[in-house]
């Protein structure tokens, strides 16, 4: 499936059974919007990340091994825990 962009780069995608995980450049993104988001396999957005905090962006993303959650990082130096289905937060700290 060819992903597009929405504002920057794409800096990684994860394959998953709903679609496509986004993580997009953080540089130059909008920081009211969130750079990861999931893409349907019919190019809909299914879900963009709930953010812990309003001007941070994404910088790192991983699946988790129980297939129904992934980890993101922020610049603002947040460790999160999101739902796989919904990218609403499940969990966060502040690592720095």
């Amino acid at each position: 499936m060819d992903v597009v962009a929405i504002y920057t780069g794409i800096e990684k995608t994860i394959q998953v059974n709903a679609g496509v995980i986004v993580l997009e450049n953080p540089s130059g993104f909008p920081r009211n919007e969130t750079n990861l988001y999931l893409i349907s396999q019919r190019g809909e957005i299914l879900w963009k990340a709930e953010k812990p905090e309003l001007g941070t962006c994404f910088s790192r993303v991983k699946l988790n091994e129980d297939g129904d959650t992934f980890s993101a990082y922020t610049l603002s130096g947040h460790a999160c825990e999101l739902d796989l289905r919904t990218g609403k937060l499940i969990s966060f700290t502040r690592i720095q």
